[in-house]
């Protein structure tokens, strides 16, 4: 048991790391082999950005560490790759999406109203309406970690990744019950 606490320990700590998050404007970009590839967070232990994976690229949140980086997010998962030529923007008019090579959008939140986004240091990446309200975040939509401070809402789940290099959905997920009582499952594909 005590072999888990330190790591425990660490997730709590940094979700309570101070640093004023820096918020990405209206019209910015990313490219996945240009520079900036990613916004990091103010501390830059965290980044959300275009994430190698295989031969192309996938939307996601890591906690950036020296001997690997962890991916603790990823938007769009079951997609496909992206390519070099695929562009991430929070567009003037308030959109995060993503823009293909073939000139498809795919949109990362749910929501066309923003009018900036920050990542923050607790590992979660907020969109902020006109008045600085949070309007939508990636703490809400959950992939297959939590981090300090996320909570797993009735209804929702984790769904596991298909292997350590693989982000998209895999076999295995937990999810929260009305009753506040989490189930595990195996999916089938027979």
């Amino acid at each position: 048991m005590s072999a888990i606490a330190p790591p425990i320990l660490f997730l709590l700590f940094i979700s309570f790391l101070g640093g004023r998050a820096k918020q990405i404007t209206l019209g910015s970009s990313l490219s996945p082999t240009t520079p900036p590839t990613s916004w990091p967070s103010p501390s830059g232990l965290f980044k959300f950005g275009f994430y190698p994976q295989a031969t192309g690229f996938v939307i996601a949140i890591w906690l950036v560490d020296n001997e690997g980086d962890t991916v603790v997010w990823t938007a769009n998962r079951d997609d496909g790759l992206l390519s070099s030529n695929a562009k991430l923007q929070l567009t003037k008019d308030g959109k995060l999406l993503v823009q293909t090579e073939k000139g498809e959008e795919m949109l990362i939140a749910d929501t066309t109203e923003a009018s900036s986004d920050s990542m923050l240091d607790s590992g979660n990446f907020v969109l902020y309406s006109k008045n600085s309200s949070v309007i939508w975040q990636s703490f809400d939509r959950p992939t297959d970690t939590m981090l300090g401070g996320q909570r797993l809402s009735s209804g929702q789940q984790l769904i596991s990744g298909s292997s350590r290099t693989n982000y998209s959905s895999g076999r295995f997920y937990l999810i929260m019950q009305g009753d506040g009582s989490i189930s595990s499952e195996l999916y089938s594909y027979f």
